[in-house]
């Protein structure tokens, strides 16, 4: 096999390894983070829309320090970022334990809004690190090899939230929660916050480990052979880019519509009658069935051109949106499930697709822009939480177009997949890989 047909070369393997972790890491974050919406809710009697401000921090975050960590990247190294991007992730995490003692919904917005902080120095640094590795003929599917690690943080972190944070929960035990006296409330509330502190702070714990083994490893560094171009020149270039430019916009869309489907899910099957905790393990399914999708898309990259597999895949979720939205009931919410397969290779795909003609130096500003798009997970939840809060504060008070207000909210992500879709033909006309 010629090394541009090798995906990771052997002299980067360890790096390829541990900057790969990081990826189920931030995965493991996203996934017990999206319960949190639903815990909060009912912990401490929030409407949908106000309990959606744990994903407008979360992902809020990732907006705002985006662009300073790509700064930061290219003045110094990708090693040093990651390093970065670990302590402050520790730091928000560890963050849970006072804002636990405090009980004010505030306080862990702000201890989430930290964590990410990290989080997009991670994944600002991870991303183009990973594309950086070896030929850029494979470059689109060593991301996506990489990616295919970020499921399985996302399993474990949802076996977190089902077995030791929503299974504790009293209040979700309580038939009634918000007419119990002062009393009984205060009490189930201090012990379910602690509850949701508890996974936050042992992630904490966790991540030092990993900046401890990442400081002692020794990582490459890639520059341009031609010297860093100036940043006006870069940012000029990057807007005159519209692959890269159609790139950020349809990550957005993208990242709103993962966020959509996998944070509502719990919302979709109240309106059918179901528990949190059994609904727990319908996101479970979805999220093995995301793993399995992205080893496939991985491989099917081999023979297939990025942009028009990433077509047919947003096709075929939007077939499945469809499902969500006019098929009521466990069919419905089957639908919903199956969407994962399809989301499955759409971000590390389109992070591909478009740093794919750029330079090295260019990648590190430009990989700033598709993180940022990463917002499109604050926004987006937010516009359909508004949708369900419509009829009132239940999910299913009133009917739009013949569907509960829950089930027509999913209109968002099935127009973020026809979008998208339309990106991935525009790529596959243009993107050789």
């Amino acid at each position: 096999m010629t090394d541009e047909k090798v995906i990771v070369p052997k002299s980067v393997i360890i790096p390829f390894i541990l900057v790969t972790s990081l990826f189920a890491l931030w995965g493991f974050a996203n996934a017990v983070t999206d319960p949190m919406v639903t815990a909060f809710k009912k912990v401490l009697e929030l409407t949908n829309s106000q309990a959606s401000w744990v994903q407008m921090a979360f992902y809020g975050g990732y907006f705002c320090m985006a662009l300073p960590a790509a700064l930061f990247i290219r003045k110094y190294s990708y090693k040093t970022a990651i390093l970065i991007g670990l302590v402050l992730y520790s730091g928000g995490a560890l963050l849970f334990f006072p804002a636990a003692t405090n009980e004010e919904f505030w306080v862990f917005c702000v201890a989430l809004y930290i964590l990410t902080f990290g989080l997009a120095f991670l994944e600002t640094a991870a991303n183009p690190y990973i594309l950086a590795m070896g030929s850029k003929k494979t470059a689109t599917q060593r991301l996506n090899l990489a990616q295919a690690f970020n499921p399985v943080g996302l399993l474990a972190g949802l076996l977190v939230a089902q077995h030791f944070v929503l299974k504790n929960l009293q209040s979700d035990d309580v038939e009634n929660f918000t007419v119990l006296d002062a009393t009984k409330k205060a009490l189930i509330r201090t012990s379910d916050l602690m509850v949701i502190r508890n996974p936050y702070v042992t992630l904490g714990l966790v991540i030092l480990i990993f900046l401890v083994l990442i400081a002692l490893v020794k990582m490459p560094n890639f520059k341009d052979e031609g010297g860093i171009p100036s940043l006006g020149k870069t940012f000029s270039g990057l807007f005159k880019n519209s692959n890269y430019v159609y790139g950020v916009l349809s990550q957005a869309l993208y990242v709103g519509a993962q966020i959509m489907c996998w944070t509502y899910i719990y919302q979709y099957a109240e309106g059918i009658g179901m528990a949190s905790e059994t609904a727990a393990n319908y996101q479970l399914v979805a999220f093995i069935i995301f793993l399995v999708g992205r080893w496939i898309g991985t491989a099917l990259l081999r023979y297939i051109n990025s942009g028009k597999l990433l077509m047919l895949f947003c096709l075929f979720a939007l077939l499945s949106t469809l499902g969500t939205i006019f098929i009521e009931g466990i069919v419905g919410l089957y639908c919903l499930v199956a969407i994962s397969f399809f989301m499955s290779l759409m971000f590390p795909t389109i992070y591909g697709i478009a740093l794919d003609d750029l330079g090295e130096e260019e990648s590190k500003i430009g990989a700033a822009g598709l993180v940022m798009a990463i917002v499109g997970g604050a926004l987006m939840p937010q516009w359909q939480a508004m949708i369900m809060d419509i009829g009132g504060e239940k999910v299913n008070d009133t009917t739009i177009l013949g569907v509960s207000e829950v089930n027509f909210s999913f209109v968002l992500p099935l127009i973020c997949f026809l979008l998208i879709a339309l990106y991935g033909r525009k790529a596959s006309k243009t993107v050789a890989n």
